[in-house]
């Protein structure tokens, strides 16, 4: 039998606490734009919940805005993660081998990022403009695509900025 007086050991190790990153642009802008996204879309989907639950009915708008709102999210935290160098790698590759080697592996996949997020806003503006010179509208409200879809490049081009800026940090430190 366990003695009550031990502390158990936490089945999930916690992830070491790492400082934030010294970057001109605060981290917080991305923190509190999330949070604010997060309760919009929270807030619609149980307002349509509602609605279709006492009425049987549906808002036609919701999935529209739900869908863009996701993944407005989606590009806010990945700019965020981005800055706090939390994105995407194998970690048993990148962060083994020397300290020269993992600057070398972290140059190289800022740049990576770099040039992918400033392709994908090239890309997505001749999109955003096609959808502007050619009219078209969303299917279920009717406002044109190109108010959903500008913020693809904007946020493409926030990306880009925060992993040039990790970029900068990482040539700059030498470590």
């Amino acid at each position: 039998m366990p003695d009550p007086n031990t502390a158990q050991s936490d089945p999930i190790p916690e992830l070491p606490d790492t400082p934030e990153p010294d970057t001109r642009v605060p981290l917080r802008i991305e923190d509190r734009l999330a949070a604010l996204l997060m309760a919009a879309l929270a807030l619609i989907t149980f307002a349509n919940v509602l609605v279709r639950y006492f009425t049987d009915q549906s808002f036609a708008w919701t999935e529209e805005i739900s869908i863009f709102l996701m993944i407005v999210v989606t590009l806010v935290g990945a700019s965020s993660a981005v800055a706090r160098n939390h994105h995407i790698r194998i970690e048993l590759y990148a962060d083994g081998g020397s300290p020269a080697r993992r600057r070398r592996l972290a140059l190289a996949s800022h740049a990576v990022v770099t040039a992918f997020f400033l392709l994908l806003m090239v890309l997505s503006t001749r999109l955003v403009w096609d959808e502007y010179v050619y009219e078209e509208t969303s299917p279920a409200i009717g406002v044109p695509t190109w108010w959903y879809s500008v913020w693809l490049p904007v946020l493409s081009l926030a990306i880009a900025l925060r992993s040039l800026g990790c970029l900068i940090r990482r040539r700059r430190d030498r470590a």
